[in-house]
């Protein structure tokens, strides 16, 4: 699929601020799946831009405004090829216990919060230990939403997987945290992927829609044959829609939690508070570009 993306983040003070510090993580990546052919990011106050690959190469761009202002807008537009992803693997529960599985998943074996304590989560790890860790990724695609309501509002950027378990809701980023926290204790690597879904039917439907920043999550599969020599796969699942990854779903980049991979994050002197408002509109374009060579 072709999109043409525009993320539009607007912030209002009430009192002049100085020393606003932002840096943004915005620009689609390029992957063997994606294609990013254009991207432009413009602020107001205009700035100078700086730009750097992060530890898990992810391009962050930051930016600082030293004069007093009362408003910021950040203009991101980029145009993206995806295609879709071969049928993931299914390779044995065994697999994940070979030396080259565990380089390869490295730090996203490792629990980034604090499992709940008194066995909360029992029930769940029950409930999705499946015949192949492919079955429990998919698994989990249906339990999560099923368990959880999906509920704007509900919690908060700074919410733990222990708020989403006592309150019973929460949005896209929360049902990630959780999935992560069931396969990593599975054994099965797993990271946070942030970036855009065009959320309209694949087939017809409208041709422009408006979203908000995605979460999904990537679990490293092991291969189906395990008599050949194969490196595991990382497969892209998205819990919030019952869904593995598809064409629909354009990454930015992936970190072990939210924290690593915020859209935006910033500070400001100031004494006054602030508002923002976040849109981001995605229009399907002609399908004939696709990021497969």
């Amino acid at each position: 699929m072709n999109f043409e993306i525009r993320y539009l983040t607007e912030y209002r003070y009430e009192e002049p601020v100085i020393d606003n510090l932002n840096a943004l993580r915005v620009k689609p990546a390029t992957t063997s799946l994606q294609r990013c052919d254009h991207f432009h990011v413009r602020t107001d106050p205009e700035t100078r831009l700086h730009r750097h690959v992060d530890y898990y190469g992810t391009e962050v761009i930051e930016f600082g405004i030293s004069e007093p202002h009362e408003q910021l807008t950040i203009d991101v537009r980029a145009h993206v090829a995806t295609a879709e992803p071969d049928p993931p693997p299914g390779g044995p529960w065994e697999a994940l216990r070979a030396d080259g599985y565990r380089a390869t998943g490295a730090e996203f074996l490792l629990q980034t919060e604090p499992v709940p304590p008194n066995g909360v989560l029992e029930e769940l790890h029950r409930a999705t230990r499946t015949s192949t860790p492919l079955a429990m990724l998919q698994l989990l695609n249906e339990v999560i939403p099923e368990r959880f309501e999906y509920r704007p509002g509900a919690t908060y950027v700074g919410s733990t997987t222990l708020d989403l378990l006592a309150g019973g809701a929460g949005v896209c980023q929360d049902f990630v945290h959780l999935a992560l926290m069931l396969l990593r204790r599975q054994g099965i690597a797993a990271r946070y992927v942030s970036g855009y879904l065009f959320a309209a039917p694949a087939d017809g439907g409208a041709d422009s829609v408006e979203v908000h920043t995605h979460a999904w999550l990537e679990a490293l599969i092991p291969p189906s044959d395990g008599s050949q020599p194969a490196p595991p796969v990382w497969v892209g699942a998205d819990p919030t829609n019952r869904a593995l990854a598809c064409a629909r779903h354009v990454k930015i980049g992936h970190g072990r939690s939210y924290g690593d991979v915020p859209p935006v994050k910033g500070v400001y002197r100031g004494t006054g508070s602030s508002t923002y408002d976040a849109r981001v509109e995605m229009r399907r374009l002609d399908g004939t570009a696709s990021a497969r060579p």
